[in-house]
């Protein structure tokens, strides 16, 4: 689904194609961590224009507002590796986004992409640049102190500002004004000294003479936060902004280890398979992918190693012998049966053929009565024999 992000007023096609954020969207739109921009519509009669892009489903702002508890640590790892990754590619094609803020960082499935490009500008550009920029809680000390000097490295500090933020569900310095906002950032971070304050080219409308403070420090705000986290939290909220850390600098910190471990193990995943397909293996996995594909990793690393001590605990010998199945046959009518069976008994219940020897009378009566002795029946009553 598409959604119109930004519509303005312009007066002919080529300028709206010579707009700074519609050309910016055009060289960055093919990185997965960029809002991609799918079609312009420019209407001549009201002179409007329409950046049609893709929908994701919310910002950060809203998905840090109204939470009760902080989301997880590894998944706002996920998020500002991402965040990271976008600064980067914006960064390598001499551009910076001056206004990164949880309003501009859209959210999808797990996938993190940067928007609003209209504040965007050239690395390459002479300062001083514009001096009100950026929105003012995210904004970097250089931003305030001086007339317009600054670089890339301001974004870098705005993303350390929404990872606080999403950390601990409240804004880091939310300052009233802009000497309200320095002094928000020297109760943090403490005021800094007089050779720092000689790199930054003083502001023409205002003169400012900072007493020494100590600040209370950003591990006292989030005490729950990792060493890993905290330590990379300090890098992109450094006061000096030729000290503080760059975006590609970042992809590289002990805090994003495992995503760094997963994105190999997919890229080697996305090569054996195109090589098996005889496809082409260049484009890259989204991070979302990565993840799931190391969360799935570890399920059958772990399902493995149970299988293979319930193997090794499992006992030689059956504890008991298999069950047979015995099967009970119905049970019959009772009738007499002989106790000794006949000799030989035709199916028409004749008596056993007398033997040719015997001819006479007495003698077939003797031998009938020797041959009927053979039968008898037993009463269930009584258990007797009864002749026949």
């Amino acid at each position: 689904m598409l959604i119109v992000m930004n519509v303005m007023i312009v007066v002919s096609v080529d300028q709206a194609h010579s707009l700074r954020e519609v050309q910016a969207m055009k060289r960055l739109s093919s990185h997965p961590n960029i809002l991609q921009l799918h079609e312009l519509i420019y209407d001549k009669g009201s002179g409007t224009l329409s950046l049609i892009c893709e929908l994701m489903e919310m910002n950060i702002y809203e998905f840090i507002k109204g939470r009760q508890c902080p989301p997880a640590e590894s998944k706002v790892k996920h998020y500002m590796f991402q965040l990271c990754r976008s600064l980067d590619h914006m960064h390598s094609h001499g551009i910076f986004h001056r206004d990164v803020k949880p309003e501009n960082i859209l959210i999808k499935n797990n996938v993190l992409k940067l928007a609003d490009f209209g504040s965007c500008r050239s690395i390459f550009s002479r300062p001083p640049h514009t001096e009100y920029i950026s929105t003012r809680w995210y904004r970097a000390p250089e931003c305030l102190l001086t007339d317009g000097h600054y670089s890339q490295k301001m974004d870098m500090w705005s993303a350390g500002c929404v990872f606080f933020e999403i950390l601990s569900l409240c804004p880091l310095f939310p300052g009233r004004n802009e000497l309200d906002q320095i002094n928000k950032i020297h109760e943090v971070l403490g005021s800094p000294d007089i050779t720092l304050l000689q790199k930054f080219k003083q502001s023409r409308a205002m003169r400012f003479d900072f007493p020494p403070r100590r600040g209370c420090g950003i591990s006292q705000l989030i005490p729950q936060c990792s060493a890993a986290a905290l330590s990379l939290l300090h890098q992109m909220l450094t006061y000096d902004p030729e000290e503080r850390v760059s975006a590609r600098t970042a992809l590289q910190h002990p805090c994003f280890r495992e995503l760094r471990t997963s994105e190999r193990k997919a890229a080697s995943l996305r090569k054996a398979m195109g090589a098996v397909e005889g496809e082409s293996s260049g484009i890259p996995a989204s991070v979302d992918q990565l993840w799931r594909i190391a969360r799935q990793g570890r399920r059958q690393h772990l399902k493995h190693a149970s299988d293979s001590l319930s193997r090794r605990n499992a006992s030689h010998f059956p504890l008991e012998l298999p069950k047979l199945s015995v099967v009970i046959p119905t049970p019959t009518i009772p009738y007499p049966v002989s106790s000794f069976p006949a000799r030989s008994v035709s199916h028409r219940g004749s008596l056993p053929a007398i033997s040719k020897k015997c001819h006479s009378a007495s003698s077939t009566k003797s031998l009938i009565k020797i041959h009927l002795g053979d039968f008898c029946t037993r009463d269930r009553k009584t258990n007797r024999n009864l002749h026949i």
